[in-house]
């Protein structure tokens, strides 16, 4: 096994204006617009040594440009998720099709399980997993199951204030967890925590080498870790954050593929 730079992507739905939103409130989202800062996002990961890879569109699903919540993957197995919102569940075919595609080794959340990807958060062979609105008991316990075989410990951990775990917390290089304190429902879950000072600054995306993807809209969370000498590659995904979306939602990143 050798590391791998792969992500999948999927263009934005015109529909994205009639995605979920749970914790904040709707505003109105110009499509074009996220068609624009989508390409963007994707032009940053290829600028930074990433393969993207595009799963068939699903037009007809409004939130279906947040791919992350279709399947958590460590090293080559893909567990393809069963979302907790229903409308979200036509989602993952196209997505287990184009990981398939990559040689990934499939499995799937069964009922009465529930799980979404931005639930899950890996540091190492650490998997941190928010149980909350669209993750149950039962998705975390084949998440266990799934993944303990490969040598991953997998933490359970309270999610009610956001959306998704990755909507609270995210991880540096070191892995440190980061995260806005009035969004994160315990700190003390994570054995090294860093405050960061904007609700967007919590979400990293690791390019490697020390670059880490995140949105323009935290420039103070920037420059903290700028001072912790890292280097913020930041892009502008305002249309998706009004629909709770972050730098780590528009992406599956495969690190850990056979190739």
């Amino acid at each position: 096994m050798t590391t791998s730079r792969i992500a999948l992507v999927r263009r934005p739905s015109p529909r994205l204006a009639e995605g979920l939103v749970t914790h904040i409130d709707r505003k109105p989202v110009d499509a074009a617009l996220a068609l624009r800062q989508w390409e963007a996002y994707v032009a940053a990961l290829k600028t930074h040594g990433w393969e993207t890879v595009e799963a068939d569109p699903v037009d007809a699903c409004p939130d279906g440009v947040f791919v992350e919540d279709t399947m958590v993957v460590h090293r080559n197995v893909a567990l393809v998720s069963r979302p907790g919102a229903e409308s979200r569940r036509p989602e993952t075919a196209a997505a287990e099709a184009a990981v398939t595609a990559l040689g990934c080794s499939v499995n799937r959340v069964r009922e009465p399980g529930t799980l979404e990807g931005g639930d899950v958060l890996k540091i190492g062979d650490t998997v941190y997993v928010g149980r909350g609105g669209r993750t149950n008991g039962e998705g975390v316990r084949q998440l266990r199951a799934a993944f303990e075989p490969l040598g991953a410990r997998v933490v359970a951990v309270p999610v009610s204030k956001v959306l998704h775990l990755k909507s609270a917390v995210t991880a540096l290089p070191d892995g440190t967890v980061i995260g806005y304190p009035p969004l994160v429902d315990d700190p003390a879950a994570f054995p090294r925590f860093l405050p960061v000072p904007e609700e967007s600054g919590a979400h990293v995306v690791l390019l490697g080498g020390g670059r880490l993807l995140m949105a323009a809209s935290a420039p103070r969370s920037a420059a903290l870790f700028a001072d912790l000498g890292y280097t913020p590659v930041p892009v502008d995904i305002g249309e998706f954050e009004k629909m709770e979306g972050c730098v780590t939602c528009l992406s599956v990143r495969l690190r850990e593929l056979y190739v």
